[in-house]
């Protein structure tokens, strides 16, 4: 387990990189996320796909259809997640939540990711 620090303040992180204490989350963590990432910096476009995954997951407490997130960040894509980060587990992570069991994304070629219902 490591940490970030943002604001002088430090954020446990697990082995994988997931925030540990996702009350401690806001952009600037999801900005060193990316850097560390090395994803960023951040896009507005970005950051509302994390809003609306943060937002799912308050509501529902699991991980979402991504055409339902792009639909919420109002995206007229569906593929939005996939667009922006590539990874749609990318995404999760720099949103601060945590690592969903039994959801995996396998790839191919390097640049398109897909669920993995065999992982």
């Amino acid at each position: 387990m490591g940490s970030i620090t943002v604001r002088n303040e430090d954020i446990g992180l697990s082995d994988d990189g997931f925030i540990m204490d996702r009350s401690q989350w806001d952009d600037d963590v999801a900005q060193k996320l990316a850097a560390l990432e090395g994803v960023g910096p951040l896009d507005q476009e970005q950051l509302t796909i994390i809003h609306a995954m943060r937002k799912h997951y308050d509501q529902y407490e699991s991980f979402p259809i991504l055409a339902s997130v792009c639909k919420q960040a109002g995206s007229t894509r569906r593929d939005c997640v996939a667009l922006k980060f590539r990874n749609p587990m990318l995404a999760w992570k720099l949103a601060g939540l945590p690592k969903p069991a039994n959801i995996f994304f396998t790839s191919f070629d390097g640049k398109r990711y897909v669920p993995n219902p065999f992982y």
